[in-house]
């Protein structure tokens, strides 16, 4: 009774914030920025409907003839709508969302052309369907909207009128341009991933299905889930033979994927900041160490071994959440106390993975709400499924020792993402600030700062479990376009990641297939966007001396939304800095 009345309130407060009227400039730019989103709804019409678009609930990804054609034609009526708002625009502060959402368009035709000139496409089909049932079906979805499962079920089948099986389009996208001479292959370890996962997959639709209350859906998902296996057959019949070795991308691809995640640097740069870092943080957990060792009456002070024996430490079953749970709320108090930030005044939330969500994203993570049009659905800190052994035992799992929780809780949670969003949720950011300025620097760049401020009141094995994650970021930044362009080999990156960093085998896979295929460049974002905020605080401390006071600057930065960090540093300036000067 207790957890229900807790829920409606916080259902209540979410409706009070979406019922509260917005700033005439905000309402005037989410206008014109809906315009945008419903214009690249109709090709990822699921993905649209979690993002906060209405109306497309019953649709299905877009994978009909000239599909390519079409997107780019979308893009460039769009960027000649917005530069013609632009031009008769007078508020600074919408024209500056204008040339957010103008800079996102440009930047999505260039993708979409480079790629079709340069990629054979490929995609986890399989993936992408559950993908999109998993967020209709979430929890926190009205019944009403889930109901819209059913009519997306019958368009994949090709059940419903109009519709081809979508399996059979897929087929047709994938091998009309096989003949075009000089295209990228897809990496074969990549499909060889996917296909090893599909099963996890097809199974995890009729976990969803279940737990949901609908009906009725039985025959239809049986007949998806026959098209699936069959379509995954089929991808390791034609696809598969069809695949390069290297997961090396060339130069320009590479280059063009940083960009996409917001890393306005050349990977020779990162490189270079990397490897410094790396060694410096290596130097801080020597340091460390033996101060955690004489805490808990460890005969060694090496840092791995340490860290070794600190992840013996295990929480296992069912204590493991109510353990994450007690950190989120110290950390809150750690928040209060020392005057970081404003802690919003409902708990954050964190809840264990299904077998089909891991396979889909091995690694800790934020699910991110509806950010338009939210009513009442709220951000939730995903921990991957951890499976009990056959005798009864547990594994040993790198997310399942207290010592590490306090980091990735900071990271995940408070002060990280889920206060950086539930901020957004609150304070009424523009869309165009939680949405087309998102990149993976502005995003993790604020996490991995939220660790840093937060690491001095953490227990001392939580510290030097935070200045391990810290050292992973370093790593990423170096490892990752070192073996995108070729000059470390995959084996040899392991190696650094299980000896020098202290990850366990499975978590450093995870880490090359990451760098490789999955999404290359992205793990560089962290430690760029967190260097970027390092600096843009030791500019305003600086300026301001003893008129500086982090909580106001923490606050500023979360109420600006997602800006990018040239935009994000003119708003410091001007309506930080010289208002306090």
């Amino acid at each position: 009774m207790k957890k229900t009345f807790t829920v409606l309130l916080i259902i209540l407060f979410f409706n009070s914030l979406s019922a509260k009227k917005m700033p005439e400039w905000v309402e005037r730019s989410n206008q014109i920025a809906y315009e945008v989103m419903e214009a690249q709804a109709k090709f990822a019409p699921e993905f649209a409907g979690q993002a906060g678009v209405d109306g497309y609930d019953e649709a299905i990804f877009d994978l009909k003839d000239n599909l390519v054609e079409r997107q780019l034609q979308s893009s460039r009526d769009i960027l000649k709508k917005l530069n013609s708002y632009l031009s008769k625009e007078k508020d600074p502060r919408v024209r500056q969302d204008i040339m957010i959402m103008i800079k996102s368009t440009e930047d999505n035709i260039h993708t979409i052309q480079v790629n079709h000139d340069k990629v054979l496409p490929y995609g986890n089909i399989t993936g992408l369907v559950f993908a999109g049932f998993n967020g209709l079906l979430d929890k926190q979805v009205s019944h009403e909207r889930q109901q819209s499962a059913l009519a997306r079920l019958r368009k994949y089948t090709g059940k419903a009128d109009g519709y081809d099986p979508f399996v059979k389009l897929a087929k047709k996208r994938l091998t009309e341009r096989m003949n075009v001479p000089g295209l990228i292959k897809p990496f074969r370890g990549e499909v060889e991933q996917y296909l090893e996962r599909g099963d996890i997959f097809i199974n995890g639709l009729t976990e969803l299905f279940e737990a949901s209350d609908l009906s009725d859906y039985e025959q239809d998902l049986k007949t998806l889930q026959s098209q699936l296996t069959e379509y995954n057959a089929w991808v390791k019949e034609t696809i598969l033979p069809n695949t390069r070795e290297s997961a090396k991308l060339p130069r320009e691809l590479y280059e063009l994927q940083l960009k996409n995640w917001g890393v306005d640097a050349t990977p020779e740069e990162l490189i270079k900041i990397g490897q410094v870092a790396f060694i410096n943080i290596r130097n801080e957990m020597i340091a460390l160490a033996p101060l955690v060792a004489a805490e808990k009456g460890y005969k060694t002070t090496q840092y791995r071994e340490v860290l070794e024996l600190l992840k013996d430490e295990q929480v296992t079953g069912d204590v493991l959440m109510d353990e994450y749970t007690e950190i989120m709320r110290e950390l809150d108090q750690i928040i209060i106390n020392n005057n970081l930030a404003t802690v919003p005044n409902e708990p954050a939330r964190a809840r264990m993975a299904s077998a089909a969500e891991t396979a889909q994203q091995p690694a800790a993570h934020l699910d991110i709400p509806r950010l338009v049009g939210n009513t009442g659905e709220y951000p939730e800190f995903i921990v991957p499924k951890i499976e009990q052994n056959e005798d009864g035992s547990w594994p040993e799992n790198d997310y399942a020792f207290r010592a590490m929780m306090w980091t990735l809780s900071a990271h995940e949670a408070r002060p990280g993402h889920e206060m950086q969003f539930t901020t957004m949720l609150r304070g009424g950011v523009s869309t165009a600030r939680a949405l087309f300025a998102f990149n993976s620097a502005n995003v993790e760049g604020w996490a991995l700062y939220a660790e840093a401020i937060a690491k001095p009141y953490m227990p001392l094995d939580g510290q030097l479990y935070s200045l391990q994650a810290r050292l992973l970021r370093a790593a990423r930044i170096w490892l990752d376009p070192m073996l995108n362009l070729g000059l470390i080999t995959p084996e040899e990156a392991k190696r650094v990641l299980m000896e020098d960093v202290g990850a366990d085998n499975k978590n450093a896979q995870t880490e090359i297939d990451r760098y490789t295929f999955r999404s290359p460049g992205q793990a560089t974002a962290y430690y760029y966007g967190y260097e970027k905020l390092l600096a843009l605080r030791a500019m305003t401390e600086l300026k301001l001396k003893k008129k500086f006071n982090q909580k106001a600057f923490h606050d500023f930065i979360l109420a600006q939304g997602l800006l990018p960090p040239d935009v994000l540093k003119a708003s410091v300036q001007e309506e930080f800095i010289q208002t306090r000067l």
